[in-house]
């Protein structure tokens, strides 16, 4: 198969890689988009030690089973593999088993490839009216929704809450259209960058603030944080009121911004989230297939081949569309 593989800081390389040989459970799979994920980034800069090369990355997947009895269906593609069994998982807390493992993390390659295996139980059959490029978008998304469901349980009563949303890559607009499909309405997102904020704002129609008008912004009810940077934690510190709630989902850098004396005092709640349980995930495919996230239009897809241009096009700041699917060659799968 032809596969994009991360080789060192800054560098991949689109080549032949042996297929892969599905194990017990498990299920070959034709990709058919792989979306490029901030993670996705961090590694390919080097900054990611859990992520080394040479590695196949992505892990935000759709594509076509090729063996066993579902062959030819349809599916989306839950990374997050889990033992099932420990105390997390019996919990329904499975994202955090202390034996997961995700595509894209050794020891299991990820996407950017034309093939992939994974646990036919991971996998959720996309239905006829569904695209292929909209149910790549599952992953992201299902990691906001997981944050506003941890977030609601937090505030309590969210009934009129108003809510800000930093950063407009696919995490946090995946973020925003779950609030606004689990009942927060007042939603407004920060994104400095000025021309992906005006295609959000005429694309997906989401209020989005940049520049003086994001500063100004205080006594919000929920911030999250899709970012994860210093300065977007102290921004989020900032912006929250006495009593509200932060949640964490970005992984931008692991240091700095956090006002601790600031949400020692005025009782702020901050919750860090990763990825999604499965109930998650399911919840997020079933809301993505009956169009309560929307269009699910806002992607821009390339072939798999040019996904070295695409990583630099998006460092440089130049892609408008929170997301960039990435497609094998069909003559190659």
């Amino acid at each position: 198969m032809k596969a994009l593989v991360y080789t060192g800081p800054e560098q991949q390389a689109y080549r032949d890689m042996p297929d892969p040989m599905p194990g017990e459970g498990e299920v070959l799979i034709g990709v058919s988009h792989v979306g490029i994920c901030g993670s996705d980034m961090h590694a390919y800069l080097g900054h990611d030690e859990r992520r080394p090369a040479p590695l196949i990355l992505g892990h935000e997947v759709s594509g076509v089973i090729r063996s066993g009895p579902r062959a030819k269906q349809r599916v989306t593609v839950n990374p997050l593999v889990t033992c099932g069994t420990c105390r997390a998982c019996r919990a329904g807390q499975d994202n955090l088993c202390p034996d997961r493992q995700i595509i894209s993390m050794p020891p299991r390659e990820g996407g950017f490839a034309d093939y992939l295996t994974m646990p036919e139980s991971n996998l959720v059959a996309v239905p006829d009216h569904v695209s292929d490029a909209q149910a790549a978008l599952a992953e992201p998304i299902a990691c906001g929704w997981h944050a506003v469901r941890l977030a609601k349980n937090a505030l309590g009563d969210p009934s009129g809450a108003r809510a800000l949303v930093i950063g407009g890559g696919a995490i946090g607009v995946g973020a925003a259209l779950s609030l606004k499909a689990q009942g927060i309405e007042d939603v407004q997102v920060v994104e400095p960058n000025g021309s992906r904020a005006g295609y959000l704002r005429s694309r997906i129609g989401l209020t989005v603030l940049s520049g003086e008008d994001a500063a100004d912004v205080r006594d919000m009810d929920l911030v999250i944080d899709g970012v994860g940077y210093a300065a977007t934690r102290a921004s989020a510190s900032a912006c929250v009121r006495p009593g509200g709630v932060i949640v964490h989902i970005g992984l931008g850098s692991a240091e700095g911004g956090l006002d601790i004396r600031r949400m020692t005092l005025q009782e702020i709640t901050f919750i860090g989230t990763y990825t999604y349980t499965a109930e998650d995930f399911r919840a997020t495919a079933d809301a993505m297939f009956d169009g309560r996230l929307g269009a699910l239009d806002w992607t821009e897809i390339r072939p798999l081949r040019d996904g070295a241009a695409a990583f630099g096009d998006l460092r440089a700041g130049s892609v408008e569309a929170p997301k960039i699917l990435l497609t094998p060659d069909p003559a190659q799968a």
